[in-house]
């Protein structure tokens, strides 16, 4: 009896001291979470709370182009618990839409979502942030960008800018604008005034046209008005927002000078430097989705947007060979003559160019061989 009794008695206080000692841990784990939770906390909200502008080059109703700054700027919230929000502005609103990089660089706006094209007179070679005639797709150039050393080339000619960018957005391929009347030789462009930006413009110009730059807002009242003859702006998608679609008939294809173009965030480089590493992140993350995200938005709406134009009357038709091959051949020698006069634009042309050599050779085995074959059996 007095054995069964103190084993009784022993294994009561086994357990006893197991449950104490478990009662212990689970005490210490409670106050460890706890102790997490508020450093945690505390780290966030020893973060500064910032409200920044964003400086834009869209109009509103471009809901996917000005959709996705504001997207962009809703990613940088979220990331930050609310503690760094930046409020987008459209074209007109804080600047006009070809004035954003002056008014980020000056440091009146902290940023700006604008393409890097639109500011070629600063310096030729910014012309490769957006994209080059005859150059590289979205796929290619994003490839360029964050594998190619593109981004690092291009951040380096915003430096005297006092500007950081980085990508985020593209339109893909786009097309080759609205035309009031037929285009079948390149003497039809002679005298044309036309609406085009950066280096295509400019090849534009060595085939006779009349070259305009006009922001996205202005472009449909001067072709209505017959202030211009033409105007490219970007895809069916788009196009039809901003009311080009009533204002010719034609509507030609490819955009040679556009076959991938990159928009971008500009950020005043003091500003940048000045933030948290946290708030660096969430600005470098949201850029990159939206760089993912926008040309995504834009290839699953573009094909509905060609249908309904097509349904209205709008006579789609293809730059015939002697047109395209016109646009190349001044196309390269501008290229040269841009290397000549430029160190940066030769510096930048001669890595670009490389690296277009090589990407295509691989993409002419891959996408291009079955791009062929299977949308040759679609009707």
């Amino acid at each position: 009896m007095k054995r069964r009794s103190f084993l009784q008695n022993s294994a009561s206080k086994a357990a006893l001291g197991m449950s104490s000692t478990a009662l212990l841990i689970a005490c210490g784990q409670t106050q460890t979470v706890e102790q997490s939770t508020a450093v945690a906390q505390t780290v966030i909200t020893s973060r500064p709370i910032l409200q920044w502008k964003m400086a834009t080059s869209w109009p509103k109703k471009l809901d996917i182009l000005f959709g996705g700054a504001e997207r962009l700027c809703r990613r940088v919230r979220d990331m930050t618990d609310g503690r760094f929000s930046i409020t987008p502005y459209a074209s007109g609103e804080l600047t006009p839409g070809l004035n954003v990089l002056d008014v980020v660089s000056a440091g009146t706006v902290e940023c700006g979502h604008t393409a890097s094209y639109y500011y070629v007179d600063k310096n030729p070679a910014l012309a490769f942030g957006t994209t080059l005639p005859f150059g590289l797709n979205t796929a290619q150039q994003n490839a360029w960008l964050y594998y190619g050393g593109g981004l690092q080339a291009i951040q380096a000619l915003y430096k005297p800018f006092g500007i950081i960018n980085f990508p985020a957005g593209n339109t893909g391929v786009q097309m080759g604008g609205w035309f009031r009347k037929q285009i079948e030789q390149p003497n039809d462009l002679n005298s044309l005034k036309m609406r085009i930006p950066g280096i295509g413009g400019q090849v534009m110009k060595r085939l006779g046209v009349d070259v305009q730059v006009l922001a996205a807002d202005e472009i449909a009242p001067a072709l209505l008005d017959g202030s211009i003859d033409a105007a490219e702006w970007n895809n069916p998608y788009d196009d039809d927002k901003i009311g080009i679609t009533k204002a010719a008939p034609y509507y030609y294809y490819p955009g040679w000078w556009e076959p991938g173009a990159t928009y971008e965030l500009q950020i005043n480089q003091a500003q940048w430097e000045s933030l948290p590493t946290a708030y660096q992140a969430a600005l470098k993350t949201a850029a990159a989705e939206i760089n993912t995200t926008m040309p995504a938005e834009y290839n699953a709406k573009n094909g509905h947007g060609l249908q309904r134009l097509k349904q209205n009357g709008t006579q789609v038709m293809p730059f015939n060979q002697e047109i395209l091959t016109a646009a190349y051949a001044e196309t390269t020698q501008l290229y040269e003559e841009y290397a000549d006069s430029s160190t940066d634009f030769r510096r930048l042309y001669t890595q670009w160019k490389q690296f277009k050599a090589q990407i295509y050779s691989w993409n002419r085995i891959n996408e291009l061989s079955f791009d062929q074959f299977v949308m040759g059996m679609v009707n």
